[in-house]
């Protein structure tokens, strides 16, 4: 399963989880579980909305410290602003990420929280968020999600105000319901275990966030970090369309692979999760499209890139060593290459790697970055494939890994030659391997 994010309004917290609540209601129970788990004074639910031109959901949070209901919560109101602890600005005051609505921004949070531990401003110190999302009752997939959006947020807001991770300290993004929005985010995530996630070109918005530290840009400074590589677009709507958290999700999910797109799969369910700000002539919505695998392509297909090179000007040694982290990028399924005769005689040689059109960009920057080569070709193709299994056997205490194929003529084995290299001589591996493969197709006729 693949899940791709169609970011018409933007991305936050709130809309992803609306979105994918929308598309798989069944864990809407789960997900309050584990908002429940981090702090039991949290409640949320999905609220059903209508903007007038399309229908979906909201994800409302409320809590001692969070604002209820749509006037408050969530999207558009710049959320991750951070800062180092000690830095002696005066905690006495009103919340203070007020937006200027003349930029056209959401509302302002002019309210001063009273948190448990007794500071007001809504500061929490990362450490502190960081332990209490270990010390929950959280499922350990769900916790690894929440722990590393949270990660991201922290690096790039370190990053933003030339601090130690260590001492960032949160203002509004470390209130409840935002909390809640990333924990309840980890939580899909990690049930939903899709393949691989892809999003849309991001509308970046514009104008400034008025803050009691000053004016600052839109995208936020954290969010322009977090959103290194992403597509985006200006559809002519001011306002801040990517939240920090938003875009920490993001980057969460797309890793080094920002530039993945949207592959071909077989259209399943579809989700829309609403933000709170009403946007001019737009629908503020995030919608999740959920892509399955199989028979769009007909049965054992699959579409892929090819991208093919030369190069004649890098050593041999280095050559394979930049071609064997090439086999490791994301997406990547495979890279080979052929001796060639170039332009006046020179030996150069070709190379030709297999790649999933979704990893495409990512691919060819590792192109560029691994081997010395200015220039590339690249285009798509259809490909077949046998259906096959991949097994473990154990023979005289040795693990060999095999592949079982199911061919026209019947199934086929074959065991990794590496698993067989720590033997002596030629006849003792050939025995080795056999004898696995023949175990492997035992154990798949057992099965049968």
């Amino acid at each position: 399963m693949h899940i791709h994010l169609d970011a018409l309004g933007g991305v936050a917290g709130d809309m992803f989880a609306a979105a994918l609540l929308d598309a798989f209601p069944e864990h809407h129970e789960g997900v309050r579980a584990s908002v429940r788990a981090v702090d039991a004074r949290i409640a949320c639910a999905l609220r059903p909305h209508n903007d007038g031109t399309l229908s979906g959901a909201r994800f409302v949070v409320s809590g001692p410290d969070a604002e209820s209901g749509p006037a408050g919560h969530g999207h558009h109101t710049h959320e991750g602003h951070a800062h180092g602890q000690g830095h002696g600005h005066d905690h006495g005051h009103e919340h203070g990420h007020h937006h200027d609505p003349a930029s056209g921004h959401g509302h302002g949070h002019g309210h001063a929280h009273e948190h448990a531990d007794g500071n007001r401003h809504g500061h929490r110190p990362w450490s502190e968020i960081r332990a209490a999302l270990k010390a929950a009752d959280l499922a350990p997939a769900v916790r690894a999600h929440a722990l590393g959006i949270f990660g991201h947020l922290a690096a790039a807001e370190a990053r933003v105000h030339g601090i130690a991770v260590e001492a960032v300290a949160f203002h509004e993004v470390g209130a409840l319901d935002s909390i809640a929005d990333i924990v309840a985010a980890a939580h899909l995530i990690a049930k939903l275990e899709a393949r691989s996630w892809s999003v849309s070109a991001l509308p970046l918005g514009s104008g400034r966030v008025r803050t009691q530290h000053g004016p600052l840009p839109v995208p936020a400074p954290a969010t322009t970090l977090l959103l290194a590589g992403f597509s985006t677009l200006d559809d002519g709507i001011p306002g801040e369309r990517v939240t920090p958290t938003g875009a920490a999700i993001l980057r969460h999910l797309c890793g080094d692979d920002p530039g993945r797109g949207r592959p071909r799969g077989i259209l399943g369910r579809t989700g829309i999760g609403f933000g709170t700000k009403v946007l001019p002539g737009l629908s503020n919505c995030l919608r999740a499209l959920v892509l399955e695998d199989g028979a769009a392509s007909g049965p054992g297909r699959r579409d892929l890139a090819v991208i093919a090179f030369e190069v004649d000007d890098q050593s041999g040694e280095d050559l394979a060593m930049g071609l064997d982290r090439l086999r490791a990028e994301p997406g990547v399924v495979d890279v080979v290459q052929a001796p060639v005769l170039g332009k006046k005689g020179r030996m150069m040689a070709h190379i030709q790697a297999l790649v999933r059109p979704e990893s495409l960009e990512s691919a060819i920057a590792a192109c560029f970055r691994e081997t010395t080569t200015i220039g590339l070709r690249y285009h798509h193709v259809e490909g077949a494939m046998l259906a096959r299994a991949a097994r473990t056997v154990e023979h005289e205490g040795l693990s060999v890994r095999v592949k079982v194929v199911e061919r026209p003529g019947g199934r086929t084995a074959k065991a990794e030659a590496d698993d067989a290299r720590g033997q002596a001589a030629h006849a003792v591996r050939a025995a080795l391997r056999h004898e696995a493969e023949r175990l492997a197709l035992e154990q798949e006729q057992e099965e049968r």
